[in-house]
């Protein structure tokens, strides 16, 4: 299992903020249809953590405030299996994103807190911070994109965060549109304060200068496809506003090359990982062995109940063993007919990756 000391957070973030915000904003109902606010696993806070990470001794300059420079990471991969939370976690991310405190705007004094009355939100929430703590703010005229392979993808985020608008404090920030989620009494020009929907076949919007993007289950993406050159395109106008992105997906198939595989591979020093590979020697064949491998990739997802999962995974692997290995188990397995040798990139690439520092 992962240790819980790779999960210390030991660095400065916006992550704590951002962690009880969600918590106060956000709510999404169980499995028997009650609305429980928002709680981050101890995985997700990690992912969030990180992705918030501001750089030791940036400067706040209110007149020439500091965006995605003030991070430590200009953008983040996050790999996992199916049912784990990623399209939930991924949904309160993006409303923090729209409406939240995701602008650093200087280090704590003793006594300083972060007020939602003083940024559009009469929910009355209130943070205190400790001194010498990253100070968050909302951001001015956010424009956001979600991107996936088809509108129906985009539901893996867009379905949660729909959830999310109908009740609580989200109602008076976000309000449901004909094709898009508008953002209330958000600064900027008319063509931002809002989140926009990206697919394959509804590409009409890349190209503009966006403050982020999720992009969701980068593991698809491809030349082939044309989604490799629709997420490029889409990270340039990132770079142009100062924005950043994250990257979720299932692992991938080695033998297609994908926009995830590129991420993960990259040896750019800015992007963050996180991808809890099972050890390469447990035989997800094995009945027993896979169960340990379901312990090892969902721990932190409680709402996961391992015996469906189980279920799902035998009977895939009668016909599709390779995609049950990728979608439950994470691990990266190329499919039938291709021409990567199974065990091969396992070989190369047999150690867990939680985190990167």
């Amino acid at each position: 299992m992962v240790a819980a000391s790779q999960f210390e957070v030991n660095f400065p973030t916006l992550g704590d903020l951002l962690d009880e915000w969600y918590a106060a904003h956000c709510s999404i109902p169980d499995v028997l249809g009650i609305r429980r606010p928002f709680s981050q696993s101890d995985w997700q806070f990690w992912c969030t953590a990180n992705h918030y990470r501001v750089r030791e001794g940036v400067k706040w300059n209110p007149d020439s405030p500091l965006l995605a420079s003030a991070f430590h990471y200009r953008r983040s991969l996050i790999v996992a299996p199916q049912k784990t939370g990623k399209g939930p976690w991924s949904a309160a991310i993006t409303a923090g994103e729209a409406a939240g405190p995701t602008m650093f705007c200087g280090w704590a004094a003793e006594g300083d807190k972060y007020l939602c009355s003083n940024n559009g939100c009469s929910c009355g929430f209130e943070f205190e911070y400790e001194p010498g703590e990253p100070m968050g703010r909302r951001r001015p005229g956010p424009l956001i994109q979600l991107l996936a392979s088809s509108e129906a993808q985009v539901g893996n985020v867009y379905g949660p965060l729909s959830t999310m608008l109908m009740e609580g404090p989200l109602t008076e920030l976000m309000a449901i549109r004909e094709g898009f989620i508008r953002v209330l009494d958000g600064d900027g020009g008319p063509k931002s304060n809002r989140i926009d929907i990206v697919s394959s076949s509804a590409q009409s919007r890349l190209g503009q200068p966006i403050t982020f993007a999720i992009q969701d289950e980068t593991g698809t993406y491809t030349v082939q496809n044309k989604l490799l050159g629709v997420a490029q395109t889409m990270r340039r106008g990132l770079a142009g506003m100062g924005g950043r992105s994250i990257e979720t997906t299932n692992a991938w198939d080695p033998a297609i090359n994908s926009l995830a595989q590129r991420t993960f591979e990259s040896q750019a020093k800015d992007i963050f990982k996180f991808f809890r590979q099972p050890p390469a020697d447990w035989s997800y064949g094995n009945k027993r062995e896979r169960r340990r491998i379901h312990q090892f990739v969902y721990e932190g997802s409680p709402w996961v109940n391992l015996d469906d999962i189980e279920g799902e995974a035998a009977e895939l692997i009668e016909t599709d063993r390779p995609q049950a290995e990728r979608f439950f188990g994470n691990k990266l397995v190329s499919g039938s007919g291709a021409w990567l040798r199974d065990g091969l990139w396992d070989a190369a690439y047999a150690t867990p990756l939680a985190s990167q520092s």
